[in-house]
Parts: structure tokens; sequence; C-alpha cells
């Protein structure tokens, strides 16, 4: 027997491309999906929900297809391996996924972030199973579905779910009705705060450095035009927590 009459001894040329077809679709799949977290600068972005998607798919198509040379004519019964669990290896990819979930949840004083990648990873994971199990509309379908949301959910606030959060840090000039000015625009923007330091100088100026979510992304430049309005502003800051 060739090298070639070997290696395609197991599944012909057409199952062979079969099983290709599901790979590459599982990698677009996965690609729908991390094109909207990488543009939100998330994490885990298009190359690893491709990576994941794609290496569920191989593993479910291992889980279902790699043990064909073990059954016997019938397909009941496993020659000389009474018990196998085929399935099993796909199994252990709904559990091993956790391990890069959990290196993409990060906690930020009492702000978590990251949570959303992390549950959109074992989504896509699951997506890469069913494709690679060759059910492709219920693995398209799901795509659509968990990118719709990830869209919809960021338009459309939903309680403190797809609120941004943001470390600001200003300094300016003290004054009596500075305190309140900020209390105002903070309500008036929606704005939470999760934590707050202020520091008194001896100059007149105070700092204030606070943690805060807010519905949208914070602008710098509109903050500083809020700040400019209540006195001198030595400095303006504002970071992204994710």
């Amino acid at each position: 027997m060739s090298l070639t009459e070997y290696l395609n001894s197991q599944f012909s040329l057409w199952q062979n491309l079969d099983f290709f077809l599901r790979i590459i679709s599982a990698c677009i799949c996965g690609a729908c999906i991390g094109a909207e977290r990488s543009k939100r600068f998330k994490e885990a972005g298009i190359r690893t929900h491709i990576i994941v998607c794609c290496a569920s798919a191989l593993m479910m198509i291992i889980s279902k297809y790699g043990f064909a040379d073990l059954t016997s004519a019938g397909g009941v019964d496993f020659s000389g391996t009474h018990g196998a669990d085929p399935a099993r290896i796909a199994a252990q990819v709904v559990s091993g996924i956790s391990f890069l979930g959990a290196g993409v949840i990060f906690k930020h004083g009492n702000t978590v972030r990251g949570l959303t990648t992390a549950a959109g990873l074992w989504a896509t994971a699951g997506i890469g199973l069913a494709i690679g199990a060759g059910m492709y509309t219920v693995g398209i379908f799901a795509t659509g579905m968990v990118a719709l949301i990830q869209i919809l959910m960021h338009i459309f606030v939903v309680r403190a779910d797809s609120m941004n959060a943001s470390h600001v840090q200003f300094t300016l000039q003290n004054s009596e009705q500075l305190q309140k000015q900020l209390d105002d625009y903070m309500h008036g923007q929606g704005m939470q705060i999760l934590g707050s330091t202020i520091s008194y100088h001896n100059d007149g100026y105070v700092t204030y450095d606070l943690l805060v979510r807010s519905p949208h992304e914070l602008s710098i430049g509109t903050l500083n035009k809020f700040l400019q309005t209540c006195g001198t502003v030595r400095s303006v800051s504002c970071t992204p927590v994710y």
C-alpha cells in the first residue's frame, strides 16, 4: 500500500474535503465574532477567536470521526476497546476553554472587565464544535446571534452590563461650587463613581482621582471643556479601564 493510499484509507477524498470545509467555516464564524471584540480593543480579538473556533472544530471532527477505524462493520462496538467514549475529546473543549476565559478577565477596584469577552470565547468554542459536527445551520445561526447581541448591547445600554469604566484624574482651581458642579455634571452624564480620592494643595488647587462608570466612553475633550467652566485647569487625564 502506497503512502497516499494509506493516508486516505480511512476517509474518502470527499469526506476529507468536507472536513476542510468545516474548519474553514469555523474560522469564518470565529472571525465574525472576533471582529467586534477587536474593534473595541479587547484583549481577545480576531486571531484569538479564529484559533479557538478552528481548534474546537478540529477537536470535534477528531472526537466524532477520529475513532472510525476502531468500530466494527456495524458501527456499534469498538474493536478491543469496550467502553470507549470518543465524545470525551469534545467534552474537554468546553472545560478547557475556561483557561482562556480566565486570562481575559481583569479586576480593577470594584470593576470587573472582560466577562463579555470570556463568554464570547466560550460561545465561539461551542460554535466550532457545532460546525465540526457538521451542524452548519446551527453554528452559523449562533454566530449571528452572538455577534448581534454584542453589537446591540453596546448600542442600547442595559443597566451596568454595557457601561464603560474609566480612570479620570484632573487638577483644577478649588472653589465652593466645584463639588456641586461636578456632582451635577456626573449625574447628567449618567456616571457612577466606583472609587475616589481628593487631594487638596496649598496653592488653592485640588486633584480628583476617580474611577467612574458611564454609559459611553468618556471623551477627554468634552471633559476638559466642562472643567474649564469650573475654574483654571492644571491637568486632566482620562484612561479607559478594559
